[in-house]
Protein backbone atom coordinates (compact mmCIF):
# COMPACT_ATOMS: atom_id res chain seq x y z
CA UNK A 1 0.00 0.00 0.00
CA UNK A 2 1.32 3.66 -0.70
CA UNK A 3 1.30 6.50 1.62
CA UNK A 4 -1.78 8.05 0.69
CA UNK A 5 -3.63 4.80 0.32
CA UNK A 6 -2.53 4.21 4.52
CA UNK A 7 -3.73 8.01 5.07
CA UNK A 8 -7.01 6.90 4.13
CA UNK A 9 -7.33 4.27 6.15
CA UNK A 10 -6.21 5.54 9.91
CA UNK A 11 -8.34 7.08 11.91
CA UNK A 12 -6.33 9.95 13.53
CA UNK A 13 -6.44 11.47 16.87
CA UNK A 14 -8.91 14.14 17.21
CA UNK A 15 -7.32 17.23 15.07
CA UNK A 16 -4.84 15.07 13.30
CA UNK A 17 -1.96 13.89 14.62
CA UNK A 18 -0.59 17.17 13.89
CA UNK A 19 -2.86 19.90 13.09
CA UNK A 20 -3.06 22.15 10.09
CA UNK A 21 -2.92 25.38 13.05
CA UNK A 22 0.43 24.43 14.03
CA UNK A 23 1.56 25.33 10.75
CA UNK A 24 2.87 29.03 10.04
CA UNK A 25 1.50 30.16 6.94
CA UNK A 26 2.95 33.08 4.75
CA UNK A 27 0.98 34.24 2.18
CA UNK A 28 2.64 35.92 -1.08
CA UNK A 29 1.22 38.24 -3.38
CA UNK A 30 1.55 38.15 -6.96
CA UNK A 31 -1.66 40.43 -8.01
CA UNK A 32 -3.22 37.72 -10.20
CA UNK A 33 -6.66 36.35 -9.54
CA UNK A 34 -7.35 33.06 -10.89
CA UNK A 35 -10.52 32.05 -12.68
CA UNK A 36 -12.83 30.29 -10.32
CA UNK A 37 -14.20 27.86 -13.59
CA UNK A 38 -11.53 25.58 -14.65
CA UNK A 39 -13.16 22.78 -17.10
CA UNK A 40 -10.06 19.86 -16.27
CA UNK A 41 -9.77 18.20 -13.03
CA UNK A 42 -7.87 19.55 -9.84
CA UNK A 43 -5.83 16.04 -9.97
CA UNK A 44 -4.59 16.97 -14.03
CA UNK A 45 -4.05 20.27 -13.04
CA UNK A 46 -1.56 19.53 -10.07
CA UNK A 47 -0.05 17.22 -12.03
CA UNK A 48 0.67 19.76 -15.15
CA UNK A 49 1.71 22.54 -12.68
CA UNK A 50 4.28 20.33 -11.17
CA UNK A 51 5.28 18.48 -14.13
CA UNK A 52 6.09 22.03 -16.08
CA UNK A 53 7.43 24.56 -13.36
CA UNK A 54 10.07 21.28 -13.18
CA UNK A 55 10.51 21.62 -17.01
CA UNK A 56 10.38 25.43 -17.27
CA UNK A 57 13.07 25.36 -14.34
CA UNK A 58 15.56 23.15 -16.79
CA UNK A 59 14.32 19.34 -16.32
CA UNK A 60 14.42 17.55 -19.60
CA UNK A 61 11.15 16.92 -20.86
CA UNK A 62 11.57 13.26 -20.08
CA UNK A 63 12.48 13.50 -16.88
CA UNK A 64 9.69 16.42 -15.61
CA UNK A 65 6.92 14.18 -17.66
CA UNK A 66 8.91 11.08 -16.67
CA UNK A 67 5.29 9.34 -14.56
CA UNK A 68 3.53 9.95 -17.51
CA UNK A 69 5.86 8.24 -19.89
CA UNK A 70 6.28 5.27 -17.29
CA UNK A 71 2.03 5.40 -17.88
CA UNK A 72 2.09 5.17 -21.43
CA UNK A 73 4.53 2.19 -21.20
CA UNK A 74 1.81 0.26 -18.77
CA UNK A 75 -1.16 1.67 -21.17
CA UNK A 76 0.36 -0.28 -23.86
CA UNK A 77 1.19 -3.28 -21.98
CA UNK A 78 -2.27 -3.19 -21.20
CA UNK A 79 -3.81 -3.22 -24.34
CA UNK A 80 -3.91 0.41 -25.44
CA UNK A 81 -2.04 0.70 -28.52
CA UNK A 82 0.08 3.43 -29.63
CA UNK A 83 0.46 5.14 -26.15
CA UNK A 84 3.81 5.99 -26.39
CA UNK A 85 3.79 7.02 -29.63
CA UNK A 86 0.74 9.20 -28.58
CA UNK A 87 2.61 10.86 -25.27
CA UNK A 88 5.38 11.49 -28.11
CA UNK A 89 3.63 13.46 -30.07
CA UNK A 90 2.26 15.43 -26.80
CA UNK A 91 5.73 15.92 -25.00
CA UNK A 92 7.40 16.82 -28.50
CA UNK A 93 5.17 20.13 -28.68
CA UNK A 94 5.43 21.15 -24.59
CA UNK A 95 7.92 24.60 -25.15
CA UNK A 96 7.37 26.85 -22.52
CA UNK A 97 3.94 28.29 -21.07
CA UNK A 98 2.58 29.29 -24.49
CA UNK A 99 -1.21 27.79 -24.99
CA UNK A 100 -0.54 24.42 -26.75
CA UNK A 101 2.61 23.56 -24.87
CA UNK A 102 0.02 23.79 -21.71
CA UNK A 103 -2.80 22.19 -23.86
CA UNK A 104 -0.45 19.27 -24.54
CA UNK A 105 0.83 19.04 -21.40
CA UNK A 106 -2.61 17.98 -20.07
CA UNK A 107 -3.14 15.70 -22.52
CA UNK A 108 0.37 14.07 -21.50
CA UNK A 109 -0.73 13.74 -18.02
CA UNK A 110 -3.20 11.99 -18.83
CA UNK A 111 -1.56 8.72 -19.27
CA UNK A 112 0.02 9.30 -15.41
CA UNK A 113 -3.19 7.29 -14.09
CA UNK A 114 -1.94 4.42 -16.10
CA UNK A 115 1.26 4.14 -14.00
CA UNK A 116 -0.24 5.31 -10.75
CA UNK A 117 -3.77 2.88 -10.57
CA UNK A 118 -4.32 1.05 -13.81
CA UNK A 119 -8.12 -0.20 -12.57
CA UNK A 120 -8.67 3.61 -12.29
CA UNK A 121 -7.13 4.32 -15.74
CA UNK A 122 -9.89 2.42 -17.11
CA UNK A 123 -12.83 5.09 -15.95
CA UNK A 124 -10.36 7.86 -16.54
CA UNK A 125 -10.79 10.67 -19.35
CA UNK A 126 -8.41 9.89 -21.99
CA UNK A 127 -6.16 12.39 -23.87
CA UNK A 128 -8.63 13.01 -26.37
CA UNK A 129 -11.50 14.23 -23.69
CA UNK A 130 -9.15 16.16 -22.21
CA UNK A 131 -9.39 19.78 -23.71
CA UNK A 132 -8.46 23.43 -21.08
CA UNK A 133 -10.36 25.91 -22.06
CA UNK A 134 -8.71 29.59 -21.94
CA UNK A 135 -9.37 29.94 -18.36
CA UNK A 136 -8.29 26.87 -17.45
CA UNK A 137 -4.97 27.48 -19.69
CA UNK A 138 -4.55 30.68 -17.66
CA UNK A 139 -4.83 29.42 -13.73
CA UNK A 140 -2.09 26.67 -15.03
CA UNK A 141 0.77 29.35 -16.18
CA UNK A 142 -0.15 31.64 -13.17
CA UNK A 143 0.31 28.75 -11.56
CA UNK A 144 3.52 27.87 -12.76
CA UNK A 145 5.03 31.46 -12.72
CA UNK A 146 4.12 31.54 -9.23
CA UNK A 147 5.45 28.42 -8.16
CA UNK A 148 8.88 29.69 -10.25
CA UNK A 149 9.00 32.28 -7.45
CA UNK A 150 8.27 30.00 -4.62
CA UNK A 151 11.68 28.25 -5.68
CA UNK A 152 13.86 31.74 -5.91
CA UNK A 153 12.68 32.61 -2.58
CA UNK A 154 12.78 28.93 -0.53
CA UNK A 155 15.02 27.09 -2.72
CA UNK A 156 17.45 25.75 -4.43
CA UNK A 157 16.04 22.47 -4.53
CA UNK A 158 18.63 19.65 -3.55
CA UNK A 159 16.61 16.52 -4.37
CA UNK A 160 13.90 16.50 -7.02
CA UNK A 161 11.27 13.53 -5.98
CA UNK A 162 12.49 11.21 -3.58
CA UNK A 163 12.03 7.65 -2.31
CA UNK A 164 12.86 5.68 0.91
CA UNK A 165 14.62 2.42 -0.39
CA UNK A 166 15.30 0.75 1.08
CA UNK A 167 14.65 0.42 4.79
CA UNK A 168 12.36 3.35 4.50
CA UNK A 169 9.26 1.48 3.74
CA UNK A 170 7.51 -1.56 5.30
CA UNK A 171 5.20 -4.83 4.85
CA UNK A 172 2.27 -1.84 5.39
CA UNK A 173 3.54 1.21 3.42
CA UNK A 174 5.48 -0.77 0.67
CA UNK A 175 5.55 2.62 -1.93
CA UNK A 176 5.59 6.05 -1.78
CA UNK A 177 7.86 9.24 -3.26
CA UNK A 178 7.18 12.92 -2.13
CA UNK A 179 7.98 15.88 -4.13
CA UNK A 180 10.96 17.96 -2.75
CA UNK A 181 13.96 18.72 -0.65
CA UNK A 182 15.73 22.03 -0.27
CA UNK A 183 18.69 21.98 2.03
CA UNK A 184 16.65 21.62 5.58
CA UNK A 185 12.99 21.32 4.15
CA UNK A 186 11.01 18.28 3.03
CA UNK A 187 8.24 20.14 0.41
CA UNK A 188 5.58 18.93 -0.97
CA UNK A 189 3.00 20.91 -3.42
CA UNK A 190 -0.75 21.24 -3.16
CA UNK A 191 -2.46 23.15 -5.80
CA UNK A 192 -6.49 22.28 -3.98
CA UNK A 193 -8.74 25.56 -3.57
CA UNK A 194 -8.85 24.54 0.29
CA UNK A 195 -5.95 24.43 3.15
CA UNK A 196 -3.61 22.12 4.01
CA UNK A 197 -5.72 19.07 6.02
CA UNK A 198 -4.37 16.82 8.64
CA UNK A 199 -4.20 14.09 5.69
CA UNK A 200 -1.70 16.13 4.31
CA UNK A 201 0.50 17.33 7.16
CA UNK A 202 0.22 13.37 8.37
CA UNK A 203 1.56 12.82 4.43
CA UNK A 204 4.43 14.85 5.54
CA UNK A 205 5.37 13.84 8.91
CA UNK A 206 4.65 10.03 7.05
CA UNK A 207 7.66 11.38 4.44
CA UNK A 208 10.11 12.43 7.05
CA UNK A 209 9.97 9.54 9.20
CA UNK A 210 10.34 7.35 6.64
CA UNK A 211 13.49 9.60 5.26
CA UNK A 212 15.22 9.04 8.70
CA UNK A 213 14.95 5.05 8.80
CA UNK A 214 15.92 4.87 5.08
CA UNK A 215 19.21 6.39 6.02
CA UNK A 216 19.75 8.11 2.73
CA UNK A 217 21.87 11.38 3.40
CA UNK A 218 19.64 13.47 1.81
CA UNK A 219 17.17 13.54 5.04
CA UNK A 220 20.09 13.88 7.53
CA UNK A 221 19.55 17.34 7.32
CA UNK A 222 15.89 18.33 7.21
CA UNK A 223 14.61 19.89 9.97
CA UNK A 224 11.02 21.40 8.72
CA UNK A 225 7.87 19.99 7.14
CA UNK A 226 6.78 22.70 4.67
CA UNK A 227 3.42 22.65 2.14
CA UNK A 228 3.16 25.41 -0.68
CA UNK A 229 0.25 25.89 -2.96
CA UNK A 230 0.27 27.87 -5.92
CA UNK A 231 -3.39 28.39 -6.08
CA UNK A 232 -3.61 29.78 -2.93
CA UNK A 233 -0.21 31.30 -3.10
CA UNK A 234 0.67 30.43 0.23
CA UNK A 235 3.61 28.81 2.08
CA UNK A 236 3.10 26.55 5.17
CA UNK A 237 5.68 25.70 7.96
CA UNK A 238 6.07 23.47 10.42
CA UNK A 239 10.02 22.77 12.55
CA UNK A 240 10.13 19.20 13.54
CA UNK A 241 10.92 19.92 16.80
CA UNK A 242 7.55 20.98 17.40
CA UNK A 243 6.56 17.66 16.66
CA UNK A 244 6.22 15.82 20.16
CA UNK A 245 8.52 12.36 20.05
CA UNK A 246 5.41 10.37 21.21
CA UNK A 247 3.44 11.68 18.12
CA UNK A 248 6.56 10.83 15.95
CA UNK A 249 6.82 7.58 17.93
CA UNK A 250 2.99 6.33 17.13
CA UNK A 251 3.29 7.36 13.55
CA UNK A 252 5.84 5.17 13.52
CA UNK A 253 4.69 1.93 15.38
CA UNK A 254 0.53 2.43 14.53
CA UNK A 255 0.71 4.16 11.20
CA UNK A 256 3.87 3.03 8.84
CA UNK A 257 4.51 -0.23 11.29
CA UNK A 258 8.25 -0.76 11.20
CA UNK A 259 8.91 -3.75 13.21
Amino acid sequence: MNVTGRINQVKQPRGGYIKPSQFSVIELNDGNVLAEEENIHATVIGMVVDYLTRFVMGADISKAFEISYMGAVCATKLGKANAVKEIDSYLSQIKGLDNNSITNACKAVTFDVWYRNPISALMAKTANETNPDNNTISNIKIMVERSIEFWKEYGPITKDGFTFEEKGYTKTVDSGDGDYLTENTLWDFKVSKAKPTNKHTLQLLMYWIMGQHSTKAEFSAITKLGIYNPRLNSVYILPIAEVPNEIIKEVEEDVICYE
